[in-house]
């Protein structure tokens, strides 16, 4: 029987986890924390930036 409950999962995923950030300079973790928000940001703007000029265009050719 393969039987694996949700603890154990759970307990894998956060020894993994801290085994990770243990052996990962702060630094590191610091570097790739700004990155992904810098990432996010940027991605979230840009979405932003391509609806505006598309709901632009569809109004120019509509009227």
């Amino acid at each position: 029987m393969n039987y694996v409950d949700n603890s154990t999962k759970v307990s894998t995923a956060f020894g993994t986890v801290l085994t990770l950030f243990v052996n990962v300079p702060s630094e590191d973790v610091v570097k790739t924390i700004v990155l992904a928000s810098v990432g996010g940001i940027s991605s979230f703007a840009a979405t932003l930036m391509v609806k505006f000029l598309i709901r632009n265009i569809k109004n120019k050719f509509q009227r």
